[in-house]
């Protein structure tokens, strides 16, 4: 069993900085990978995927 609560329980760490919006490629790169999983949206973890990639060529990283 892990001690970490999952994302959705965390708070914001203290050093973050303001959210930024997720790139048109990184919105496309986190619904492919909904789709992929048999889900019609992108959940939260498919979004903090999507944050890691390179904000130019998100969408050819998912494939």
């Amino acid at each position: 069993m892990s001690a970490k609560p999952p994302p959705w329980k965390r708070p914001r760490p203290p050093s973050s900085k303001r959210p930024t919006e997720l790139t048109a490629s990184q919105k496309a790169a986190a619904k492919q990978r909904a789709e992929a999983a048999g889900r019609r949206y992108p959940n939260l973890i498919d979004n903090m995927w999507a944050t890691r990639l390179p904000r130019e060529r998100a969408c050819d990283e998912s494939e």
